[in-house]
């Protein structure tokens, strides 16, 4: 994707991404690349990219991901295909991920609890379609 602001724009909050945002237009995204998919190719097809953006947003290497999925090497092969073409939604995902943690640590909580709150507001919204 691209954005009219970078991935320092967010972190800094001169602007307001954020993750139900990025995941909007990670969503659009993928319908247009995806084509004429069902609805649960397309999900599929979204789960995997955002998981991956996820995992390296937050430091895992891929390799380390893919082992969460080796059971179907077609995934695999599609993610490796995938992943050079997702470096500005890693970064732009790990802009949003700090930023989240920083509303946190802002609003007086120590970096530990910021971290606990970004995380299960980021599971609570991932729970949900994009």
């Amino acid at each position: 994707m691209e954005w009219e602001f970078t991935a320092e724009d967010v972190v800094k909050a001169k602007v307001g991404y954020v993750l139900a945002d990025f995941r909007r237009d990670l969503g659009e995204e993928i319908r247009i690349n995806v084509g004429d998919s069902d609805e649960l190719q397309f999900q599929r097809t979204f789960n995997l990219i955002y998981d991956m953006c996820y995992a390296l947003a937050t430091g895992r290497m891929l390799e380390e991901f893919l082992a969460s999925c080796a059971y179907d090497p077609p995934a695999c092969e599609f993610l490796r295909e995938v992943e050079p073409l997702m470096a500005a939604n890693v970064e732009m995902l790990g802009a949003i991920l700090q930023r989240m943690i920083m509303d946190g640590v802002e609003q007086g909580m120590p970096l530990e609890q910021a971290v606990d709150e970004a995380a299960s507001r980021h599971r609570e919204l991932v729970a949900t379609a994009p």
